[in-house]
């Protein structure tokens, strides 16, 4: 496992390991090329919607090794566990002191369940700042600081983090897009964890009938003025706040994965 592969495989083709200064410029910088070329997906769970054969993907590890063969050498992607769990290792290759965080996905009214259903990651430069490259759309686009200050990312969309006064985590990061009130994409603690921390939780939301993540396939990633989605049947391209739609057919859906999101199945 080297961070020189894993910097090409995002896109970074021009920066090594070794010449990275890890701040808050270039920290921006590998969020961005993240999103774009390392898409969100739970096709290893869900398998192949358009197969040969029915049945479930190859399932998931959180074994490091695992991870950066899956993402970096096959050149595929996953979901927050996998995405984060690698991230974390990436940022800790480059220099930056960073620490993986618990996070709760809550609905609307609800606490979230289970806990510690999701891994996030907090970075310490000047500040502390929640940086996150496997959440669901919209994206994180760019680190955003625990005092409280808000951030617009690239499309528009505002984010800020406040402290979390339902007392079922430290902090609440919020994200608010034009014309919308603030809402809640998820609470975090940042009690520093190991990535073992997370593994109970990722089998059971890797294997939950009833859950989002075996429902059926969800694939997206950021584009520079939008994002870009794929499911069973439909792709949804959403530019500069516009969404559009498109069907797709079964004999093409792995022509548009591949060509669209780079997976090859």
């Amino acid at each position: 496992m080297h961070p020189d592969p894993y910097l090409q495989r995002i896109g970074l083709t021009d920066l090594r390991a070794a010449e990275v200064s890890p701040d808050y410029e270039t920290l921006g910088r590998l969020v961005s090329a993240h999103l774009q070329h390392v898409p969100f997906e739970n096709l290893d769970i869900v398998g192949d919607p358009h197969g040969a054969a029915d049945g479930d993907g190859d399932g998931v590890s959180l074994f490091l090794p695992d991870l950066y063969e899956k993402l970096v050498d096959e050149r595929r992607d996953g979901y927050c566990f996998e995405l984060n769990g690698l991230w974390a290792w990436l940022l800790g290759e480059l220099g930056y002191d960073v620490d993986r965080c618990a996070g709760r996905v809550t609905d609307e009214g609800e606490f979230g369940h289970p806990p510690a259903n999701h891994h996030t990651t907090v970075v310490h430069l000047d500040k502390s700042y929640v940086v996150d490259v496997g959440s669901g759309t919209p994206q994180l686009r760019t680190p955003v600081p625990l005092d409280g200050t808000p951030v617009e990312d690239a499309v528009g969309v505002q984010w800020r983090v406040d402290p979390d006064d339902t007392r079922l985590s430290d902090y609440v990061l919020k994200l608010r897009t034009p014309g919308e009130d603030w809402s809640v994409r998820y609470r975090f603690e940042t009690t520093p964890r190991a990535l073992t921390y997370f593994e109970a939780t990722c089998d059971y939301l890797a294997n939950d009938p009833d859950g989002t993540f075996t429902s059926g396939p969800i694939v997206a990633r950021s584009t520079p003025d939008g994002t870009l989605s794929l499911d069973a049947d439909t792709l949804t391209r959403v530019a500069d706040g516009e969404p559009t739609e498109r069907t797709i057919q079964p004999s093409e859906w792995h022509e548009v994965l591949s060509s669209e999101f780079g997976i090859r199945l």
